[in-house]
Order: C-alpha cells, then structure tokens, then sequence
C-alpha cells in the first residue's frame, strides 16, 4: 500500500488539476481524497502528478542504427524491403537488436512513458525479439507485426491469409508500411483478418505530398481517403492532407497517430495539428524512427505545440497537445462505444468500388466492408492504457513543479532528470530502480 501525498494531480479525461493524495493499493488506485494517508508514504509536495504517456508510434528496432542515414531521401532508409533500417536489421545479430531496445525502452520508461505501440518488423522473430526485450520493463508494449510476404506480387492469398494468421498469435495487430508497397487485396485482408481476430490492423498514410498525388492518379483516391474505406483502424502521419481528407478523417472512427518531429527531419512538412482539433478530432503522438529521433515524449510535444503554432499563426492549447499523449485514447475509445453512426455519414460508391474489384478476385465475401463501421477495433481496450481516477490502474510519474501552468510545467521546463517516480500497474520506476508497488 502506497500514498503519494500532497502532489497536484492531472485527474480524469480533461486532466483538471486538484490537490489530493493517492493511495494505491492492490494494483489499483483505491482511493483519490485530501485526508487519505496509508501504507508507504512518498511525499510529492511541490510536484505535479500526470498521466503517463502512451508512445503511439514507435519503431524500436531502428534502436541499432541511431542517427543513421541523417540526410539521406526518405525512401532510402525507410523503404521496405531495401532501405538502410532493413539492412541494418538483417545484418544484426538478435542479441544486438535486444540490448539495443532494451536501452531506448529505459529511455522511454524514465521519460514518463509507460504504453508505446511499436511497429516491428521482421516477422515472427521480429516479435519474439521485441518480448524478449520488453520483459522486465514495467512498459506495456502493443505489437503491430508485418512481414517480406506483404510486398511480394506473387504470393498467392491462401500464403498472405497464413502468414496473416501466423503473426496474429503472437502480436496485437499488423501494420504494413504504406499503400506505396502493398496491393488493395493485400490491405484489404489484413483488415479482414484483423477483425476476425479482434486485432488492430494500422498503415501510413499521407505521409508525404508526393504519396498523396501518386495515390489520386492511380486511384482517383488519396492514402488517406484508401486508408478509411479499406477499414484500418489506426492511421500513421497523415502529415499531407488533400482534396476532403479532413472532413473524413473528423466523421472515421480510424483513430490517427501523428509524428511532428520525424516528418521535420525528414523534411516533409508538418501535420495540420490545428485543424484536427478544430474539427473534434483526438489525435495520438508518437517518436516514429528511433534512428532518427529521441523517444521522449517530452520533447515531441514541445516540439509539436512551437512548430505548429508558428506555421499555423494560430494558438494550440498546450492541454491539446498534453491529452494527445496521455488521454486522447481513452477519449476515442469512449466516443467508439458510444457512437455508431459512422456509416450513415459516407457516400458508399468508392467503399462498393473496391469491394467489386476485391470480390472479383475471388479474393473476399460479398459482404465484407459493407458497413464500414463494422470494421474498426476499439484500439485501447488492446492498450489498456487509464487515466488517473479511482478504480484505475497507477499509471502516472510525479514530476517537479517549476511552472505555475501545470501543462506548459511538463512541455516547456521538466527534463527527464525532474521525474522523480514513474508507475505502471503493479511496479513503479525511480533512480534506475524497479520495485514492485506491493
């Protein structure tokens, strides 16, 4: 039995500020109160305690080659199967790959971050590498797997259906790169079999303009637009939006991560972040490449709240930018169980169009993307990802007070060396130190 006392807490879904203790006890947050004082007692007096942070896209493997390719065109280190990362993954040994992960997976847990969604490749073995690391970290890891046979023209879809199913055992949901690398059958049954299996199927969309314009021309569709009738419930970057992208992205119930930071260093711009939340979206936020950039959450959302309002010329909240990291998901995951009226909203002649091409193929049955609305996975109950509120799991760090605004406290002044306590169900972190709550 724990109490943190007399620590400002971010409580609930809008992160409100009230000075109350904490007791924890069982694994759970049993009480939230003034006056309650039990157990072990850590003092957070002149400190700010905040939800901790879901990563929602990271690749932890590029942890072998950081910094690598700095430069160098986006397609040359990112590309499956070629680019500079996947070479670098195939010539590592396993042992590499694991103590390289291991490392940012203490960088992540000590900067508040305790749920990262990671995008690995390398099949089955990708995943086994990934366990292996994660294990003895207090970090719940959500897998989304991929694999060579995605990319590959000749596969039939009785050996894309196998590998699909083989991945799906071992991971929470699959996430090819890009609908630059697969076929619409190939994208189509990872959403079907994702949702049979009740997984997360994810891609990247929209990342660049070039993609967007190359994606009309051959299609009359962008990524983005593909990306929401295909069904994926969870869309990467959509750093370049066209044509009435935002209107459907503000009525899908496709949850949508973006990555300031990694779309700057690779110069493709920056998310239209205003414009989601002007439209009631709740975006998420992640790292992306670890070779390209520090997993710290911290940093990102700094980065995020000063980029976009010096290109948009607009005021973002930095409570938006913080709930981005930390609550958003738990928001959607509210409005998918209680709004179904998705479907209604949409002109359904690109979703038919696709499933007569699909269905020609022999490839589906009739009835598969009809309802639209059917094929999206409520994403945090596969995370399980909490806010701070009684009957939750502790999933929060206590950090110095050095700002009188609590949310600007922790994007504009903490570094990592002013958290003191960073907890995740029954374990919690402080000076490399991993103890159990209990």
């Amino acid at each position: 039995m724990i109490t943190i006392k007399d620590g400002i807490v971010l409580k609930g879904l809008d992160l409100k500020p009230v000075k109350e203790n904490i007791l924890i006890c069982d694994g759970k947050i049993l009480e939230i109160s003034p006056n309650v004082l039990e157990g072990r007692i850590i003092d957070a007096n002149n400190h700010i305690i905040y939800p901790s942070f879901l990563n929602a896209h990271t690749h932890l493997g590029d942890s072998i080659i950081l910094d690598g390719g700095d430069g160098m065109p986006i397609e040359e280190i990112v590309k499956p199967p070629n680019g500079l990362k996947h070479k670098a993954l195939l010539e590592s040994s396993d042992e590499v790959i694991i103590d390289s992960m291991k490392k940012s997976l203490w960088r992540l847990l000590k900067s508040g971050t305790t749920h990262v969604i990671d995008y690995r490749e390398g099949g089955l073995n990708g995943v086994k590498l990934l366990k292996e690391a994660s294990k003895e970290f207090p970090i719940s890891t959500t897998i989304l797997s991929r694999d060579e046979i995605f990319y590959d023209k000749d596969a039939s879809s009785i050996e894309l259906k196998k590998i699909i199913k083989k991945l799906l055992k071992v991971s929470d949901g699959i996430a090819p790169s890009g609908f630059g690398e697969i076929s619409d059958e190939v994208g189509f049954t990872i959403v079907e079999e994702c949702k049979k299996a009740n997984k997360i199927s994810s891609i990247h969309v929209g990342e660049y303009e070039y993609l967007q314009n190359d994606s009309l021309a051959k299609f009359g569709k962008t990524e983005i637009e593909k990306g929401i009738y295909q069904g994926f419930d969870l869309l990467i970057h959509l750093t370049s939006p066209l044509n009435n992208d935002l209107d459907l992205i503000s009525k899908s119930l496709s949850s949508i991560v973006v990555c300031p930071r990694s779309n700057a260093s690779f110069q493709l711009g920056l998310p239209p972040i205003a414009n989601f939340i002007q439209r009631g979206v709740k975006p998420l936020i992640g790292t992306d490449n670890l070779m390209t950039n520090n997993p710290n959450l911290i940093r990102e959302m700094e980065y995020t709240l000063n980029a976009s309002k010096a290109l948009y010329k607009i005021y973002i909240s930095p409570l938006d930018i913080l709930k981005m990291a930390c609550s958003n998901i738990v928001y959607n995951s509210i409005i998918f169980n209680s709004d179904n009226n998705f479907n209604s909203n949409f002109d359904n002649k690109f979703n038919n169009k696709f499933n007569d091409k699909f269905n020609n193929n022999g490839n589906s049955d009739s009835n598969f993307n009809n309802d639209i609305n059917s094929n999206f996975t409520d994403i945090n109950s596969i995370v399980k990802k909490t806010i701070i509120e009684e009957g939750n799991e502790p999933q929060f760090f206590i950090a110095k007070s050095i700002s009188k605004n609590h949310y600007l406290n922790i994007i504009n002044r903490v570094e990592i060396t002013d958290i003191a306590y960073v907890f995740n169900k029954n374990a919690f972190v402080h000076d490399d130190i991993i103890e159990d709550i209990f």
